[in-house]
């Protein structure tokens, strides 16, 4: 084999991984957040979740870029662990499609599929056309890198020492172990099975051999799901153990099988003369017959992998983290808008409880000082502004890869809502802060001013609440926090007002009057923040930006 074939090789595998991330990349643009209504119409049971998931796996062929989101959605809270398996299960029948079509030689169309693709995304102004587009264009660029690596293979079948090689993996363990090694490395039991379709039609290896490979295969191609858990919640977690698990139980099944009865022969004699179908056939076969074993065994798959990986107390639950979004910078693909925003908004609702309770603490903490905690008050701030910092570097990865236009116009908002959190959680401290100054200075407040801050509070209080209510429309709610935020700057002027009116008077302290103007400032400015809020709630803060 010369080093321009190991090229030839090597540039093929490229073009066949850059032809399924075109596809995921396409469909991901297409659905965006979208993918979640989908998920949540159509996992109603089993067997419409098992269509899903092949069906989705089908359009981007790729089992493991499926199971990858089916990881993100379920550490973003947006589907159950017991959904989740009828996803896995069903891709792997879809990702028996890519060996399907190599067997049907649909590779001699690849260039045309390439060309149509291209023409669609260049020539075409609609971005949905774009989008399919570029599912189109994947699937050729797919097959063309697929012809490469099979044209670069021929010189293999004069190697004796390569034909040596491939006896060996008539060894049912040493093939299992080979197949799921080279899969775990390319990350693509696609891209792997297809390279063995191509050794099989080159002469080089068996279907006596290659199945042990292929069952291999499958079980390599969990290293990616593996690799996403990482940094997830348990549940998550769980959802890779399924996937190994379904494919370590079909790849023990299928071996007895066909080292006890003559299936391999079966399946050789369905297409003698083209070896890529039968390995193709063995796949689906593989895949059908595995799901359909284990599909009334779901529930009980789910419960194994929570005994594997069981419940644990939630020993850091103080420490700063967040819940529904990865704490990495590892992207999912397919599905990834779906979670961040999922993620994001679950965030920010967290974000949003901590602040209204700090506005709470904080006119507690000058309506009665011996209730004061200003630790308590200072680690919720902190946890504040963490949150607000993972948010901001979230919604930046995100505006910066996402295509899809609303998504995007989504994410944005997100990012004003979560300024805007922030700063009142900023001006809720502030309020806390300001007993320390009159602990020192031995200041009282007289009744006047706790009459009003009673009712700043009240006021306060009410505008985050309202942000807080699901229940109501955001029509709705944006009249009520205007309503609110009007009131709170009439408050504000009559308050400054009266404390004019109490500086008159000769024992009020100077310095009193300072802090109150002050605080009477932050009362203003959360007014203005929630207002901030309630707009970019509202629908229209999610509508595109209008091109001209």
């Amino acid at each position: 084999m010369k080093f321009t074939d190991v090229l030839g090789l090597l540039g093929g595998l490229a073009l066949f991984l850059y032809g399924m991330q075109m596809m995921s990349g396409g469909l991901e643009a297409a659905a965006g957040n979208r993918m979640k209504q989908i998920l949540e119409k159509l996992t109603a049971n089993r067997f419409l979740g098992v269509a899903v998931g092949t069906i989705i796996t089908m359009l981007i062929q790729s089992s493991s870029a499926t199971t990858v989101m089916v990881v993100g959605f379920i550490n973003s809270g947006m589907m159950t662990l017991q959904q989740a398996v009828w996803i896995i299960m069903g891709a792997n029948i879809g990702t028996t499609v890519t060996g399907q079509l190599i067997a049907l030689d649909i590779g001699a169309l690849a260039p045309a599929f390439a060309f149509l693709g291209v023409v669609m995304v260049v020539f075409l102004k609609s971005p949905r056309v774009h989008h399919f587009g570029q599912i189109i264009a994947g699937l050729g660029v797919l097959f063309i890198g697929m012809d490469m690596m099979s044209s670069s293979m021929m010189p293999l079948r004069e190697s004796e020492a390569f034909i040596s090689l491939m006896t060996r993996f008539s060894n049912p363990l040493l093939g299992i172990l080979a197949g799921a090694a080279f899969t775990a490395v390319i990350q693509s039991s696609s891209a792997s099975v297809g390279i063995l379709q191509t050794l099989a039609d080159n002469g080089l290896i068996g279907l006596s051999g290659a199945v042990y490979v292929l069952f291999g295969q499958n079980i390599g191609t969990c290293i990616t799901a593996v690799l996403a858990s990482i940094g997830t919640n348990r549940s998550a977690k769980r959802a890779t153990i399924i996937h190994l698990m379904f494919n370590i139980i079909g790849t023990v099944l299928f071996t007895v099988i066909c080292m006890a009865t003559p299936l391999t022969a079966f399946i050789e004699s369905l297409t003698p003369s083209r070896p890529a179908a039968q390995i193709a056939n063995m796949h689906t076969l593989f895949n059908i017959a595995t799901t359909l074993i284990l599909l009334p065994f779901g529930t009980y798959l789910a419960a194994l992998a929570k005994k594997i990986l069981p419940e644990l107390p939630t020993e850091n639950e103080k420490e700063h983290h967040l819940e529904y979004l990865p704490q990495t910078t590892r992207e999912t693909r397919i599905g990834s808008s779906a979670i961040l925003l999922n993620g994001m908004g679950k965030e920010l609702r967290r974000m949003m409880g901590m602040v209204t309770e700090n506005v709470a603490r904080s006119y507690d903490a000058v309506l009665d000082p011996r209730r004061r905690n200003m630790a308590e008050l200072e680690d919720c701030e902190e946890y504040i502004d963490y949150l607000n910092k993972e948010l901001a570097a979230h919604i930046s990865r995100g505006i910066a890869r996402e295509t899809n236009e609303r998504d995007s116009a989504i994410i944005s908002a997100y990012f004003k809502i979560s300024s805007d959190l922030e700063r009142i959680g900023d001006h809720a401290m502030n309020i806390g802060g300001y007993t320390d100054r009159m602990e020192e200075r031995h200041i009282r407040l007289t009744q006047g001013e706790l009459d009003e801050i009673r009712q700043m509070r009240g006021v306060s209080m009410e505008a985050m609440n309202l942000l807080a209510d699901d229940k109501c429309a955001p029509e709705d709610r944006l009249v009520k926090v205007a309503a609110l935020e009007q009131k709170i700057d009439d408050m504000t002027a009559q308050f400054r007002q009266n404390q004019l009116e109490r500086m008159k008077e000769s024992d009020h302290p100077d310095e009193m009057s300072v802090l109150y103007s002050e605080m009477l400032t932050d009362f203003e400015r959360i007014g203005d923040h929630a207002l901030n809020i309630a707009q970019a709630l509202m629908p229209s803060a999610f509508a595109p930006a209008a091109t001209a």
